[in-house]
């Protein structure tokens, strides 16, 4: 049987256990704790999206020298919502910090990782098609029995096999084909 005095314990220990998670440190120190999973807190300068689909948040006007960053593969758009609704807030994100070329990093993967106001992300736009990396235009709809239009590549537009037209008349006579 449990006495009340263990209860008692039970409680306090659960309680310091949810005090000592819901600390933030500020982005700064986030170097220190490579490798820790915790809370970051930082105020978002702002969100740029490279290339291939992929987000950042930056907390510094200089992401190259800033010690921290926040990255949002395509991929998970869905799950985490729009994150440029992010910009000009200050986050606190919970998650394991990573080293990547020498700066520490949280990769963002679905909302609930986001705590405060900035948890209440609106889901991404409909036309943003993560599946084309970036670029806001929805695939043309798939119509069972539809060909697709073939395109040429380099290599048969440039490549031929047989001259058409000879350059010279009496070669045309020599050819065995005619």
């Amino acid at each position: 049987m449990i006495r009340s005095g263990q209860v008692l314990f039970l409680f306090l220990l659960l309680a310091a256990c949810g005090s000592a998670q819901a600390k933030c440190i500020p982005f700064e120190e986030a170097p220190q704790k490579i490798g820790d999973e915790t809370c970051v807190r930082g105020t978002v300068v702002g969100v740029t999206e490279s290339q291939s689909g992929t987000w950042f948040l930056n907390f510094c006007d200089d992401y190259k020298t800033c010690p921290f960053s926040v990255v949002v593969f395509a991929k998970n758009l869905k799950d985490v919502g729009d994150v440029r609704q992010l910009a000009g807030r200050t986050i606190e994100i919970f998650g394991k910090i990573r080293s990547y070329h020498g700066r520490a990093e949280i990769i963002l993967r679905e909302s609930r990782q986001l705590r405060g106001e900035a948890a209440k992300l609106p889901p991404a736009p409909k036309t943003y098609d993560v599946s084309r990396r970036g670029r806001y235009r929805a695939k043309a709809p798939y119509v069972p029995g539809e060909q697709k239009p073939k395109r040429a590549t380099a290599r048969s537009s440039t490549t031929l096999t047989h001259d058409p037209q000879p350059a010279d008349p009496a070669e045309e006579e020599k050819d065995p084909k005619n």
